[in-house]
């Protein structure tokens, strides 16, 4: 395995090695590994193999760190939330804002990742799966830049509940092309994907949106997103002087969290939590808490913890939120939860609608629904803690996109008329 020197001069926050990597075969413990078609397996080790040469090569470094400061506007700031500590009426809060990125969430870090990746490789097409539509829009974006072909694949349903996003993405350049198989949603979305992929491996990328897939997806994915918990830890020493008590992230398949928590996965005094969708509650039958209810399984391309039936069906789930209403989780998190060093919270859709509503009015930020999963816990969490205590909450994303999802399930829209 090639490596770095922890930092550059030039770069100082961003670390190039590779910690907590996987096994040759891309298993994190028992988890993670390569399940894929005969036709994927040696494009898989292709992008393995491009990866780690890229990684090795500091002029690969210098031009993604130069378009994550100039393009995506990076670092993003740290900011202490003091009213909503106040209300809170606990620990002290600070929001890593994500929400401040070029396309406005932390999707863009794994894209410009990828992207570069599949530039390096000669690719003229990428294509990819969304179901927010930020992954979508983050790989649109990309390819735009980069003057690359490109295919989003998206279900039927969230495209509805996405609207913003999926004419954001038309705008681009960039094809959405609807899913209508199971659900319609981002499950849905990566099997057509997928089944794209293996009929057109030879010309085209497949930019994966979030810490899970066959490897090495999951690695490449928390690699492109650790620069979130990097900067997150190099600015509350510098504004607390110290580590924060508790990072907080929200978990669909896990891109968002990796890239916060990681980089405190060694600091045994970090307390690390992943949040999940209860949906309408954990006893309902109604959510996407894979790390809370599901069990070892295999779900696109990797061994995880997913929801699936007695007889190994992958069941629906549901979250008022497109990108968190997945039925798996990234490789790494089910090991870390294994391991004891996961911490889990869950949130209904009606905790998060009152959280992106309380961060609105008391901070004015309006976060995405997705991070508002990632508020509600925080401040629950938060309210148990010392004033002299501090929690980190990723904020992934804005709230834009969810506006007219959040507005109907408030009755508003009807209000309006």
């Amino acid at each position: 395995m090639s490596r770095l020197p922890e930092a550059s001069p030039e770069h100082p926050l961003y670390h190039f090695d590779i910690t907590h990597a996987p096994d040759a075969g891309g298993h994190f413990g028992r988890f993670g590994g390569r399940f894929a078609a005969e036709t994927l397996m040696q494009p898989l080790k292709e992008i393995e193999e491009a990866f780690y040469a890229a990684w090795a090569d500091p002029e690969f470094h210098r031009e993604r760190l130069d378009l994550l400061k100039n393009y995506v506007g990076r670092a993003t700031p740290l900011y202490h939330a003091e009213r909503l500590t106040k209300l809170t009426g606990g620990a002290q809060i600070y929001l890593k804002r994500e929400d401040l990125n070029h396309t406005g969430a932390h999707k863009i870090n794994n894209t410009i990742g990828q992207g570069l990746l599949a530039r390096r490789m000669g690719k003229k097409r990428v294509i990819a799966e969304t179901g927010a539509g930020q992954h979508g829009v983050a790989t649109a974006t990309v390819a735009a830049m980069f003057g690359m072909q490109c295919d989003i694949y998206m279900g039927r349903e969230d495209m509805a509940r996405q609207m913003p996003n999926v004419l954001r993405m038309r705008l681009l350049g960039a094809n959405v092309i609807p899913v209508d198989s199971g659900t319609a949603t981002l499950k849905d979305a990566v099997n057509e994907a997928l089944r794209n992929w293996v009929a057109s491996c030879e010309n085209t990328f497949y930019i994966f949106g979030t810490a899970a897939g066959p490897h090495p997806y999951p690695l490449l994915v928390r690699q492109f997103h650790t620069v979130i918990g990097q900067e997150a830890r190099a600015q509350i020493l510098e504004q607390a002087g110290r580590l924060p008590d508790v990072a907080v992230a929200c978990v669909g398949g896990g891109s968002n969290a990796m890239g916060l928590l990681h980089p405190f996965r060694d600091d045994a005094d970090v307390r690390l939590v992943a949040v999940e969708a209860a949906g309408h509650g954990l006893n309902s039958g109604k959510h996407a808490a894979s790390l809370a209810a599901g069990k070892a399984g295999i779900l696109h391309g990797n061994l995880t913890f997913l929801l699936e039936d007695d007889e190994g069906q992958v069941l629906p789930t549901h979250s008022i939120s497109a990108g968190l209403d997945y039925p798996g989780v990234g490789p790494e998190l089910a090991l870390m939860l294994e391991e004891g060093r996961l911490e889990l919270e869950a949130t209904t859709d009606d905790d998060a609608l009152a959280a992106l509503q309380q961060l609105t009015r008391c901070e004015g930020i309006i976060p995405a629904l997705e991070s508002s999963h990632a508020l509600a816990a925080g401040c629950r969490i938060a309210a148990g803690m010392r004033p002299d205590q501090i929690m980190i909450i990723n904020l992934s994303g804005r709230g834009d996109k969810d506006m007219d999802n959040v507005f109907k399930h408030l009755g508003w829209l009807e209000d309006a008329r």
